[in-house]
């Protein structure tokens, strides 16, 4: 079976299903089965000219709002780019974005399509104060949700948790699979250390979904209580020249570093103790298992995905999120006891690496393409 891999962002990006599907296409290709990766690069902006037109909804109702016309517009260039590069045939499209499995329904029809819901981008914005939740931006983004259920041959998403939020926006959530992430472990060597003062860590991009808000003031906390530490925050965003004068605002300056963008942050995590990130969503949260697989404690907030993956006081502490004081909580019982911290670590890294393999996923998404596979079907 000849596959391609859609995505939206260039595979070299970090992060989730771009930093994934690599190594998901070396396995396959071990297997001996051919897989290409496409994506649309950065600098293509508005070469697309072609109207966009969807069936379950008349996209022209939207238009005029910024958001809505950037996501059309970006349809249309991701349709002119594919016209461009893509000439060979492929006997089915696994894409990783909606814009990317609807461009390749319209354009390969009689090709099966299959699309992995990763996140919500109007959750995401909601939480990031770019859109009015019930708005029309909303409402867009929601109702594309109804349109991939109509198009494509599959949808798959990467925990019960968002499945669950999906289901008001599709006819038959039930026939959703869900099929969360793996990773290869040859990427994550966990290093024997011993931090005189232990070493927080968190990795993220600097948007308020992701509580770091939480997080300050969590330290804080914990600083007045006389417990010493350090957090390392690697990621840069929007919110990063107001997180540094909160930071200072706090009285965290001596413990607090800001190193911004890193490609390769599962090289640099090893030396720490402790991961933590109180998001306020997350659809399924891959850092936490890449922390786990690098043998970090865990904590992170009882939503989405992180409470799949996090038993609370089993492989890691699970706390409410806006909670700064259950956050200190949390994280005073991981500082102050190194035996317990390292309990905690190790129960993580079993946990991350019995379920979160990426064996687990190539066999997984080898059974679901099968399925979809319309030449074995026919013989």
């Amino acid at each position: 079976m000849n596959i391609l891999q859609a995505l939206f962002f260039p595979p070299e990006q970090p992060g989730g299903v771009s930093s994934m599907v690599p190594y998901i296409q070396e396995r396959f290709q071990q297997m001996d089965w051919p897989m290409d990766i496409f994506s649309l690069p950065k600098r293509i902006r508005n070469k697309g000219q072609e109207e966009v037109e969807f069936q379950t909804f008349d996209v022209k109702q939207f238009a005029g709002h910024p958001i809505v016309d950037k996501y059309i517009q970006t349809y249309k260039d991701y349709v002119w780019w594919t016209r461009m590069r893509i000439q060979t045939s492929y006997d089915l499209i696994h894409a990783h974005h909606p814009i990317a499995a609807l461009v390749m329904k319209q354009l390969f029809p009689d090709t099966p399509v299959l699309m992995t819901i990763h996140s919500s981008y109007e959750r995401e914005l909601i939480l990031n104060r770019k859109i009015q939740e019930g708005g029309i931006e909303h409402q867009f983004l929601t109702a594309i949700y109804g349109e991939l259920e109509a198009r494509m041959d599959g949808l798959l998403t990467v925990s019960e948790s968002f499945r669950g939020y999906l289901a008001p926006y599709l006819a038959s959530p039930e026939r959703v699979h869900v099929i969360p992430n793996g990773f290869d472990e040859k990427r994550f060597k966990p290093i024997s250390h011993d931090n005189a003062v232990p070493q927080l860590i968190t990795v993220c991009r600097l948007v308020p979904a992701k509580g770091l808000d939480i997080l300050l003031r969590a330290c804080a906390e914990l600083k007045q209580r006389n417990y010493p530490f350090v957090l390392h925050i690697i990621g840069d965003g929007p919110i990063r020249k107001e997180l540094e004068e909160l930071a200072v605002e706090l009285n965290l300056y001596d413990e607090i570093i800001f190193y911004g963008y890193m490609l390769h942050p599962e090289e640099f995590m090893p030396f720490f103790d402790i991961f933590v990130l109180p998001s306020r969503a997350e659809s399924f949260g891959s850092v936490f298992a890449e922390a786990a697989l690098c043998w970090l404690a865990l904590v992170g907030t009882n939503v989405g995905g992180i409470a799949e993956q996090i038993q609370d006081g089993a492989n890691g502490l699970l706390v409410p999120p806006e909670d700064p004081t259950a956050l200190a909580d949390a994280l005073e019982k991981l500082v102050s006891d190194p035996i317990y911290r390292y309990n905690m670590a190790r129960a993580a890294w079993d946990r991350a690496k019995k379920d979160y393999s990426l064996q687990r996923v190539i066999a997984q998404m080898k059974n679901v393409y099968l399925q979809h596979d319309r030449g074995a079907q026919a013989q």
